[in-house]
């Protein structure tokens, strides 16, 4: 690993400013504002809800049933040879059942519901690590589109400059027409490109708007980046073990093999104890025919224990074992597909962020170089040693070796909050951009319903949490002056 990457590294370990110290514009502020007003996160949160509900749900099915019916019967025509058939009667009945045995169906669905829940915490992670890394990049878009902006800008005023003093000397015969044109072809490209990048401006700036809810006013330099690993065969293992989309993976394999066990309990035999209650009252219509001692109500009462035993259902529960079976097979099999991405992903935002890191030297070298290079084609065009064109190709290649010192920060920060993010170290938690006591919780949630048991109770209806970005004004393209202040090699501040 080269030298500077490590001091990067050793820097970034413990350079991140904390929450409190953030001002209005930093990526803090931004990063904080998407965790608590971003649509998508609070999606993710109500479906990690809804997720939750599954364990409740599959622990019902061991649970006690009661249900009760009941009817009121008028008998409108009575058969001819009926002499004591009621007129009226009001029935009613309450089972109670209770499963003792289900050959497993129920402890191993709620086994699957917590394993699927447990899967759903972890797409959460990796929810909230996706919406950071499009924060960041659309942070650092609007940082490098507004550096561009100001150069190209700079440029325009340049080469305007430029083509006003060509004609002067046109006028006194110093230069030719051809000079006079070339300057005007540059400067018209020059302004088009500036449009361009105004239009950039703006369209980074709405994508900005659209993840956090806020208005990108006066973006502050990004702080170092915490937490690198010191090598990629380390940032690999990291991700192997901490990787939201792998523990995912890994709990849906699990909850695939408690599926087999509930398709295969299809084949054993049940048993409940069961209870019935009956009640039947002919509310004094029975005709009793003169008997003595006939009873107007009637009531029962049934206790037992009921098998159901399984003997031939047309092959229904093999059919299900073995479909289950090929669902586990196929999710063994996203669970390694799943592990190769990430070290793909891992080994690739690895290597952008050396390369990245990279540029931003050579880059620097190539605008201080090029610097140099323009003032002396000026000084050598003033004596008639260089053409008009030299000084214009000149003023350019300055221009692309600017725009490529901004890009490659832009590239370097993006590439490694990407890495960050493959090793599960890219959320709220580990960038500590709110109190512990303000971090979301899904395990609240879960905690809170996976015991519940009466019928009855409801949360309140869904509101909306997250804010509309209509009443956010329209972002303009002003930039601030291009100036090209010096950071350090992973494109963090002082400036940017």
């Amino acid at each position: 690993m080269p030298r500077s990457l490590i001091r990067i590294a050793a820097l970034a370990a413990s350079a991140l400013l904390p929450l409190g110290a953030a001002q209005a514009g930093t990526l803090q502020e931004a990063l904080t504002a998407a965790y608590q007003n971003n649509p998508t996160l609070a999606a993710a949160r109500a479906s990690q809800r809804a997720t939750d509900e599954g364990v409740p749900i599959q622990k019902s099915a061991g649970r006690p049933s009661v249900n009760a019916t009941g009817q009121y019967l008028e008998f409108v025509k009575q058969a001819s040879n009926s002499f004591v058939a009621p007129e009226r009667a009001l029935n009613g009945q309450l089972n109670l059942g209770v499963p003792i045995f289900s050959g497993g169906a129920v402890r191993n669905g709620v086994r699957g519901a917590e394993a699927r829940a447990a899967a759903g915490r972890a797409d959460l992670r990796a929810t909230e690590s996706d919406v950071f890394s499009q924060v960041v990049a659309a942070y650092m878009d609007v940082l490098r589109t507004q550096a561009v902006a100001g150069l190209q800008a700079n440029q325009v005023d340049v080469l305007g400059v430029n083509l006003r003093a060509t004609s002067d000397r046109f006028e006194i015969g110093d230069l030719t027409r051809t000079d006079v044109a070339q300057s005007q072809a540059r400067l018209a490209t020059a302004q088009g490109n500036f449009r361009t990048a105004e239009a950039n401006l703006i369209a980074a700036r709405e994508t900005y708007i659209r993840l956090t809810g806020l208005a990108p006013d006066n973006l502050q330099p990004p702080p170092p980046l915490p937490g690198f690993p010191a090598t990629v065969d380390e940032a690999v293992e990291v991700a192997l073990a901490q990787n939201p989309d792998i523990l995912a993976a890994k709990e849906r394999s699990r909850a695939a093999g408690y599926d087999v066990n509930v398709a295969g309990a299809g084949r054993l035999p049940r048993v409940s104890v069961v209870s019935s209650g009956g009640y039947q009252n002919y509310l004094g219509s029975l005709q009793t025919g003169g008997a003595v001692g006939v009873p107007q109500v009637n009531t029962s009462t049934q206790v037992g224990v009921q098998l159901n035993l399984p003997i031939f259902q047309g092959g229904l529960p093999a059919a299900q074992r073995r479909q289950a079976q090929a669902r586990e097979g196929a999710a063994l099999e996203q669970e390694i597909g799943t592990e190769r991405f990430v070290i793909a992903q891992v080994r690739s935002a690895w290597s952008s962020w050396q390369a990245a890191t990279a540029v931003i030297a050579s880059a620097q070298t190539a605008v201080d170089a090029a610097a140099l290079s323009l003032e002396g084609v000026r000084a050598e065009n003033s004596i008639g040693n260089r053409t008009i064109l030299d000084a214009l190709n000149a003023e350019q290649e300055l221009l692309n070796a600017r725009v490529q010192l901004v890009t490659a920060r832009r590239n370097a920060y993006v590439a490694g909050f990407q890495l960050l993010a493959a090793i599960g170290r890219a959320e709220a938690r580990d960038l500590g951009l709110v109190d512990e006591g303000l971090l979301y919780d899904p395990m609240s949630n879960y905690n809170r319903v996976k015991g519940k048991w009466f019928d009855w109770e409801s949360d309140p209806a869904p509101v909306v949490t997250t804010t509309s970005t209509r009443t956010v004004p329209a972002p303009d393209a002003s930039y601030p002056p291009a100036d090209l202040p010096q950071t350090d090699e992973n494109g963090a501040g002082p400036g940017y």
